[in-house]
């Protein structure tokens, strides 16, 4: 297990030892649609007040500290369309982590970018097997989900489990985050996202950019597609800029170590 698998594995033990372990059978049933007013200014967004309850009870994250320029960030990729190993070279080149959240799909169909992601340094979350509504999940359901991505990527990779996980389109319920809780696992939502999802409707590199620059915050957690020939694109750009900026990108490991009040020792 190395330096960057060994720190995903402890933090697994944190979520479960920290004291967000919750009686799933207490949780309310009620489907929320994960959702905020966008960043502007360099102002971070707020989810709200009911929002922010619900995420902060079971250790659930969608931002960092207001105060520092850091930024996280995540892609969701269910399918290959031929751009994320653009997108790795480009992190790569500028020596920026990234959380990819994928699905069984993608770990079967597109192995080799898996196999390249984790070689990368990467971390690997879980965008649960077949991407269903979780929240209309039995826990049984919502653990079948979880683990048969989880038996897979071992299968393929080595890795042992994962800690990460994000809700398909952003549906979740507190019996969700509850019970992901109590198999180890902790959900991460997202603090700036736009529409990227679309292969076939490009709107070109200065539009993702934009985006990007427009909402950029400090503590932002960015959800971005792979499917997306616009991102490929415009990512080196926008890390460039943002560093220009002054911010420091980061994984998901230290959002969580700083969200726990945990130093890093690396």
């Amino acid at each position: 297990m190395n330096k960057f698998h060994l720190r995903g594995f402890l933090l697994a033990v944190i979520i479960i030892s920290a004291g967000i372990v919750f009686n799933p059978y207490s949780a309310a049933a009620e489907e929320f649609h994960w959702g905020f007013k966008k960043a502007t200014n360099g102002v971070p967004p707020d989810a709200g007040a009911a929002f922010n309850e619900v995420l902060d009870k079971y250790g659930a994250i969608y931002k960092g500290k207001p105060d520092e320029k850091v930024v996280y960030l995540t892609f969701d990729n269910g399918y290959e369309a031929g751009y994320t190993e653009p997108i790795l070279d480009t992190l790569k080149a500028e020596n920026v982590p990234a959380t990819f959240f994928l699905t069984g799909h993608y770990l079967t169909s597109a192995t080799p970018i898996l196999k390249r992601m984790v070689k990368d340094g990467h971390t690997i979350g879980n965008h649960s097997y077949d991407h269903p509504n979780m929240a209309n999940l039995s826990e049984k359901g919502m653990e079948d989900e979880w683990s048969r991505f989880d038996k897979k990527l071992k299968e393929l990779t080595g890795i042992e489990r994962t800690v990460y996980v994000r809700p398909p389109k952003g549906t979740f319920s507190e019996k969700l985050l509850s019970f992901g809780n109590e198999l180890g696992y902790r959900h991460i939502f997202w603090s700036i996202a736009f529409v990227d999802w679309h292969k076939d409707k490009p709107r070109g590199k200065d539009y993702a950019y934009g985006e990007l620059m427009k909402q950029l915050h400090p503590g932002a957690v960015i959800l971005m597609h792979t499917v997306s020939s616009d991102n490929a694109e415009a990512l080196l750009s926008f890390i460039q800029d943002a560093k220009k900026e002054g911010y420091l990108f980061k994984s998901l490991d230290d959002l969580v170590m700083e969200y726990e009040g945990i130093e890093s020792v690396y």
